[in-house]
């Protein structure tokens, strides 16, 4: 496979709305959805200068650094993490990712494997949200707006149907990828097991990676996703009690009958610069369960909320979502 693309090649221009697919006559016939907008408009005029993740500062001194050392290193390691990101699958993969309570970064981490995976992959990548509870992926996805969801798709999705037909029904990001949301912005039903499942299975035909962004657990589309995923991502703060409630998560894991410790990756996020918990302390407790633990640092850009602009995050924070990425890949391919 080839390698990812060029830093610097125009992303594909995004259509003002998702396109409405032709019906399948098979089907009865229901009106389309409207489309919503994932911001009020009055809040994204409001929206200010997103910031870097790194200060002027510690730019400056990076590229000073980077003058007086040998890169040799540096590009050996891309180069690793670039094939384990790569690497082939023979059926699609799915990768799930909860955490134990909401606003730790749930969906911030599931737009950020999103959009790597895509970047260094040359097959389609959907990220498919699978929490209604007015979740902020659409969002940081940079999804302008959204028309068809999860439980939609659940009845109409049918294996004659080719990828053309299927995106139609997806929103499609910005530097690639796709977007399947949970709901239109408003408060609905959760998402049943049922059409999780459904629609997880038949979209696997289709994308080589589906990240799903789930529910908290313990919710019962976070349980399921969480013991039929090819890999797991626990996303836990790192404070002292979300660390401590994540390693009972892990502890549960271990219990599922078919070793899905063994697939699981923790990521140990850091929203706040002042944290108390010492964040090595924090990963060796997890690490204690026997899974990888990668640190997610603070980033400013991140910290501010809105779409994600790759480009503006923290040198430290890319490096810390590839290594992410590659060990969640890692895992998924090994799963047979």
């Amino acid at each position: 496979m080839s390698g990812a693309r060029a830093a610097d090649e125009p992303a594909p221009e995004r259509p003002a709305t998702p396109s409405v697919p032709a019906r399948d006559p098979r089907l009865p016939a229901s009106p389309a959805p409207d489309s919503a907008p994932t911001l009020d408009p009055r809040l994204l005029l409001a929206l200010g200068r997103p910031l870097h993740g790194d200060s002027v500062t510690r730019r400056t001194g990076r590229a000073l650094r980077k003058l007086t050392s040998s890169v040799t290193q540096d590009v050996a390691e891309q180069t690793r993490i670039a094939r384990e990101l790569q690497q082939p699958v023979t059926t699609g993969r799915v990768v799930a990712v909860t955490s134990i309570r909401g606003g730790v970064g749930k969906s911030t981490v599931s737009a950020l494997l999103g959009r790597t995976l895509n970047h260094y992959r040359h097959d389609p990548v959907l990220t498919l949200e699978a929490d209604t509870a007015l979740g902020t992926l659409p969002v940081r996805m940079g999804a302008e707006a959204v028309r068809w969801t999860c439980a939609d798709l659940a009845p109409i999705l049918h294996p004659s149907m080719q990828l053309t037909d299927v995106t139609g029904y997806l929103v499609p990001v910005s530097d690639g990828g796709w977007l399947l949301p949970a709901s239109r912005g408003q408060v609905g039903p959760p998402l049943d097991m049922t059409s999780y499942r459904k629609v997880t299975l038949a979209l696997r035909r289709y994308f080589a990676v589906t990240v799903a962004d789930c529910e908290t657990l313990p919710g019962e589309v976070a349980r399921t996703a969480m013991d039929t995923a090819h890999a797991r991502v626990v996303v836990a703060p790192t404070t002292a009690e979300g660390v401590g409630a994540t390693r009972q998560v892990l502890d549960w894991l271990a219990r599922l009958p078919h070793s899905a410790l063994a697939t699981t990756v923790v990521a140990l996020v850091s929203n706040t610069p002042d944290t108390l918990l010492d964040d090595r302390t924090a990963a060796g407790h997890l690490k204690e369960a026997g899974v990888t633990v990668v640190t997610v640092p603070y980033d400013r850009h991140l910290a501010g909320g809105g779409p994600i602009r790759t480009d503006l995050l923290a040198h430290a924070t890319r490096q810390a979502v590839l290594r992410l990425a590659a060990e969640v890949m890692g895992r998924a391919v090994r799963v047979r």
